[in-house]
């Protein structure tokens, strides 16, 4: 099953109860909410949009993105479930949904932001092209991936 590819699926009334059951491990829990307060910004707000990760038949991750006003399109709440970290999950998310993003006419660039204490996140992003502009969103670091 770990050899199946993931796929980013709209978050329906079918799978929302398993993106909200996704857990990290504990000491991830500092740099990410629950998935319950994600979907909840997703219902509530006009700027999120869910979608889940899917490998086989299992929800094994959850991402949310907005389009910024200036066009940029933005990855947020990337969470990979505890038990399936280290499978190179979180990068197929991320690779997939930038690549669907910059596809979208008018996108200037996909951004992201993160702690600047997550030093995996940080990794992660970096050695996927994603380059930090010196913007601080919040607390957080913002790293752009611009197409070439």
């Amino acid at each position: 099953m770990g050899s199946e590819p993931i796929r980013l699926e709209p978050v329906t009334a079918a799978n929302w109860r398993d993106c909200a059951a996704l857990t990290v491990h504990e000491e991830q829990k500092r740099f990410v909410a629950d998935v319950t307060y994600y979907l909840c910004m997703c219902n509530y707000g006009d700027t999120w949009h869910p979608l889940a990760a899917v490998r086989g038949t299992e929800v094994v991750g959850f991402v949310i993105w907005a389009v910024d006003d200036d066009g940029s399109r933005w990855i947020g709440g990337l969470v990979v479930d505890a038990k399936h970290q280290r499978q190179g999950i979180g990068r197929a998310i991320v690779g997939q949904l930038r690549d669907r993003l910059i596809a979208e006419p008018g996108t200037p660039n996909v951004a992201l932001s993160y702690q600047p204490e997550n030093t995996s996140a940080r990794s992660l992003y970096l050695s996927m092209g994603f380059t930090e502009t010196g913007e601080i969103e919040d607390d957080e670091v913002v790293a752009r991936w611009n197409p070439s």
